[in-house]
């Protein structure tokens, strides 16, 4: 058991790498530290490829143990359950950057694990576990065309911070993760506080120049330890059945692609040539030559992956060629839009956002601060109180699936849709709501997220939620063909699928507020990068104009049925009393007024209700209940009981002094009963607060102008 070891300074911080030690039968792992962060990274093969796949299938699993935080689930199992959503999206940032470095045609099953250890709150572990990922793929032996390493970027006032902690990420106008090879940028995401296309990109040269020293450990390591990748070569296609192909299809898949039909129209028509080729290599004779070649193909699908190649390259062609897409479009064009909101009745707000044949409804709901989601991750973060979820069902690209719960890729892009408008809501102090929109992709062809940035930005401003700007989202793409580059706006489903990468950019009229980008081929320039970024800003601008006509600001007053505020605060000493023992008075409370009251640790008091006399109830009952009794004042109360020496008064809610007998009239009173009653309202003033907190209390010597004063 021989340990090997390798460290590297990335922005002044060390990060250390080790294996040798740690989990042995495993193809390839690596133990990653920065700081008190350890993740374990693993890295396994299948000894055979997965027969009938026509995908490469890799997994990738992001796993959190709450004992890395010294901390125990809070599950009823006391175990991890289900992975959270950060650990989902993390596994999806790793995904992304290694899967386009596996060669084409590798069919075995790949499983990346990544198990954080150990956290130091000042070292997030995702940053170290997409790095640690390739390394454990390189040591692993595997085909892959890397290394890459990632960096997270942050913005402190003017200047740039490579992989910020967490407390300098909540300061930060900046949130960017950046991965690369030596080839160029392979994979972005990113958060921003409506950033400048310029200060983005620079962002992105920082992060790059960075890596480089990532890049080399990773291959001196292999170097070091003698590592053979193994070799793969993708089977190739017999010529004569290539040719055979495109002598029956070529011309027409040329002429239905140069049509610029509707999709419906164009994929039926392809759809039928498939099937045309398809009965003509069925209807070959066993000793035909291009029959014997596809009986030879390991491959069971091999004419329609054959047909599918024949149509990228004709799409592609075209789009280089004459700088036209599939649907007539030039290449900085968007799909045509109409937008729509309050659509739905009752709902807080809506907005129905359509991109040609691409249509997404997001609702809004609005509560309290009981409604926020509590966290049980890794992440310092407790709680949420922007909650966006994203809903893809099958019927929204014409087919039939079964309803399992979130995908991964259904969480990935409401985290992306999320990540878009939280530079633009209002902070917590002004406007103490918690909202959840939920997005239904209603309809599918390229570029639902963004479709979901805009729909939802239509929901808020719906609702009357006062947003700093509207957002909107247009996703990129891209056709790299030998030198010949072309940037695509608004890419609808079939430029995605063949096209060579979806870069999705949300911002405002000022600037950018998130970014997602994946690519196909093994890494792009940044002068590609910033061709991108400044097409998408047009296209940005474009569909914000369009979506000014129906809703160009949020509305003036709330939906009406969403539910009324009132914010209030009491001293934090208090916050028992209004509580009361096992919720008695806020049970109390809300039972009396019909609002519904949630207390904060730091005595911040909301008060929820459609009806605002309701809430204006509460907050005087919890107002009455956290005032102090001053001596020398005069308060309106009520008689709750009587002994013989005198009757005990409710001044305030819960708190109860005594007038004796002697104190309840100017007269001599022989019983108590003579002058009050349970129940009664009288006036009464604070005597005296003796040395053990009892209150006494006096009818005689109460000014009137004292008494207008209680009654007002």
């Amino acid at each position: 058991m021989t340990e090997y070891r390798k460290s590297v300074l990335v922005g002044g911080r060390e990060i250390g790498f080790s294996t040798g030690v740690l989990a042995q039968q495993a193809g390839g792992s690596i133990l990653v530290q920065g700081g008190g962060t350890s993740v374990l990274v693993t890295a396994t093969m299948s000894k055979k490829p997965r027969e009938g796949m026509d995908f490469f299938p890799l997994l990738v699993d992001y796993e959190e143990r709450l004992y890395a935080a010294g901390r125990i689930p809070g599950s009823f199992m006391r175990r991890e359950a289900r992975p959270p959503e950060k650990a989902i999206l993390a596994s999806r940032l790793i995904d992304r950057a290694i899967r386009p470095l596996f060669p084409d045609g590798f069919r075995n099953d790949v499983q990346i694990v990544a198990t954080v250890l150990s956290l130091d709150d000042m070292v997030p572990p995702d940053i170290l576990a997409l790095t640690a990922s390739s390394a454990a793929i390189m040591l692993a032996g595997l085909p892959f065309a890397g290394p890459i390493a990632g960096v997270r970027v942050g913005l402190l006032g003017d200047d740039f911070v490579l992989n910020p902690t967490y407390p300098e990420l909540n300061k930060s106008d900046l949130d960017l993760v950046v991965a690369g090879t030596e080839f160029g940028v392979i994979m972005v995401e990113a958060g921003a506080n409506r950033l400048p296309e310029e200060d983005v990109l620079e962002a992105l040269d920082f992060g790059m120049e960075a890596i480089g020293g990532l890049l080399a450990a990773q291959r001196e390591m292999v170097a070091d330890l003698n590592i053979q990748p193994m070799e793969f070569k993708a089977p190739e296609s017999s010529p004569i059945v290539i040719s055979f192909i495109e002598n029956l299809a070529k011309d027409k898949v040329a002429t239905i692609l140069g049509d610029f039909l509707p999709k419906s129209v164009r994929d039926e028509k392809l759809t039928v040539i498939e099937e045309e080729v398809k009965a003509a290599v069925a209807a070959l004779p066993a000793e035909d030559p291009v029959a014997q070649a596809i009986a030879a193909e390991p491959e069971p699908n091999k004419v329609k992956d054959l047909f599918k190649a024949q149509t990228k390259r004709l799409m592609r062609g075209q789009i280089v060629r004459d700088n036209r897409r599939v649907d007539g479009r030039t290449l900085e064009e968007v799909r045509p839009i109409s937008c729509a909101v309050r659509i739905i009745p009752k709902v807080h707000g809506c907005g129905l956002f359509t991109r040609g044949n691409t249509q997404v409804l997001s609702v809004l709901t609005m509560g309290t601060s009981g409604d926020a989601q509590e966290m049980d991750d890794l992440h310092p973060d407790s709680e949420k109180r922007y909650i966006h979820h994203y809903n893809f069902p099958g019927y929204s690209t014409g087919e039939v699936k079964p309803q399992r719960g979130s995908s991964r890729r259904e969480i990935g892009h409401g985290a992306l849709a999320e990540r878009a408008l939280m530079a633009v809501l209002p902070p917590k102090e002004e406007f103490p709501y918690v909202l959840r929109i939920v997005s239904e992709a209603l309809s599918s062809n390229g570029s639902t997220s963004m479709a979901s940035v805009c729909g939802s930005t239509l929901a808020l401003m719906d609702a009357g939620v006062p947003i700093k700007e509207p957002v909107s989202g247009v996703a990129m793409g891209l056709i790299k063909e030998g030198d010949e580059v072309r940037v695509l706006t608004d890419i609808q489903g079939i430029e995605d699928f063949l096209g060579d990468m979806d870069f999705k950019v949300a911002g405002t009229q000022d600037g950018i507020t998130a970014l997602q980008m994946d690519i196909k081929i093994t890494g792009i320039t940044l002068a590609v990068l910033e061709t991108a970024l400044n097409q998408a800003k047009g296209g940005r601008l474009h569909i914000l104009e369009k979506m000014s006509e129906v809703l160009d600001k949020p509305r003036p007053e709330l939906s009406p049925d969403a539910p009324r505020l009132l914010t209030i605060r009491i001293p934090e000493n208090m916050i028992g009393a209004v509580i009361g023992p096992g919720g008695k008075n806020i049970k109390r409370i809300i039972a009396e007024s019909g609002a519904t009251v949630d207390i904060e640790d730091d005595g911040t008091v909301i008060i929820a209700s459609k009806d605002g006399e309701a809430a204006r109830i509460a907050q005087r009952m919890i107002q009455d209940m956290t005032r102090t009794i001053d001596s020398g004042k005069v308060y309106n109360g009520k008689v709750t009981r009587i002994i013989p020496i005198g009757a005990f008064v409710e001044i305030l809610p819960g708190k109860e002094g005594m007038v004796h007998i002697s104190q309840l009239a100017e007269h001599r009173v022989r019983r108590v009963e003579d002058e009050v009653a349970v129940g009664d309202n009288i006036l009464v003033k604070v005597k005296q607060i003796d040395h053990k907190g009892r209150v006494n209390l006096t009818r005689l010597g109460i000014h009137p102008d004292e008494t207008a004063e209680v009654v007002e």
